[in-house]
C-alpha cells in the first residue's frame, strides 16, 4: 500500500490521479495507523518549511515516519517541500527538519549571477544524472520536469545527489540515500516524465 501523507501542505489529489493513470492505488491519510501499515510513503508539500514541520508534529507523525523510513527502510519519496523536510534545517525557518539526510535547505542567491534570474524558479527545466537510480529507469533522454521553488537542498554528502539542474547555478534537483528519494520538482505536473517516475517508484521493492 502506498500512503500519500496528508499534513495539510499540498495538492494531494494530483499525485493520486497520476498514480491512478499508471494503475497504482494510493491512500491519502494523516493516520498513524495507515502510515504504520504502508509499504511505500510519499511526502508531498507546497509551502513553508516551519509550517510543514509544525503540522507533522501536531499530527503526531514524525516518530512513525522516521521509523518507517529509517528503521524499516521502506521506499519513501519526498516531493518539493517534502524533499526539503528530509534535511536538518532550512534558511526559511527555525524548526529542525526530519534530519534523514545530511543536508540543509537554502534560498536561491543570484547576487553574483550574470543573468537576471527571478525567484521562485518556475517552469520546465532539465535534469542531469549524477548516478543511476531505479527512479529514472527507462528514461532514455534528458528528462524535463516542472519546478516551482525558492529554496533548494544542499547535500553535505555528494553521493546523496541523484540529479542536478541548472538555474543560475547547479543545484540538487533530486536526491537518494538508499530507500529515501526526494525530488525538488513536481512529477504530478510533469506529464509523461512524471508518469514514468511515479510508475518507477510504485514498482520498486528494493532498498537502493
Amino acid at each position: 500500500m502506498i500512503v500519500v501523507v496528508n499534513y495539510g501542505m499540498g495538492n494531494l489529489g494530483a499525485i493520486v490521479n497520476m498514480l491512478h493513470k499508471v494503475g497504482v492505488e494510493a491512500v491519502v491519510s494523516s493516520s498513524v495507523d495507515d502510515i504504520d501499515r504502508a509499504e511505500k510513503l510519499i511526502l508531498p508539500g507546497v509551502g513553508a518549511f516551519d509550517s510543514g514541520m509544525k503540522n507533522l508534529h501536531e499530527l503526531g507523525l514524525i516518530n512513525t515516519l522516521t521509523m518507517k523510513a529509517m528503521e524499516e527502510k521502506i521506499p519513501t519519496l519526498g516531493i518539493c517541500l517534502g524533499m526539503q523536510l528530509f534535511t536538518k534545517r532550512s534558511e526559511e525557518g527555525k524548526l529542525p527538519g526530519l534530519g534523514w539526510l545530511d543536508a540543509e535547505t537554502v534560498r536561491f542567491n543570484f547576487k553574483n549571477a550574470q543573468e537576471n534570474l527571478k525567484t521562485p524558479h518556475m517552469g520546465w527545466n532539465e535534469l542531469f544524472m549524477q548516478k543511476p537510480s531505479y527512479l529514472f529507469h527507462d528514461v532514455h533522454e534528458v528528462p524535463r520536469f516542472y519546478f516551482v521553488h525558492s529554496y533548494h537542498v544542499v547535500c553535505h554528502e555528494a553521493e546523496d545527489v541523484l540529479t542536478t539542474t541548472l538555474y543560475g547555478h547547479e543545484f540538487a534537483s533530486s536526491v537518494q540515500r538508499k530507500n529515501i528519494v526526494g525530488v525538488q520538482f513536481h512529477p504530478e505536473k510533469s506529464h509523461r516524465f512524471g508518469l514514468r517516475l511515479l510508475n518507477n517508484f510504485a514498482g520498486f521493492f528494493g532498498n537502493a
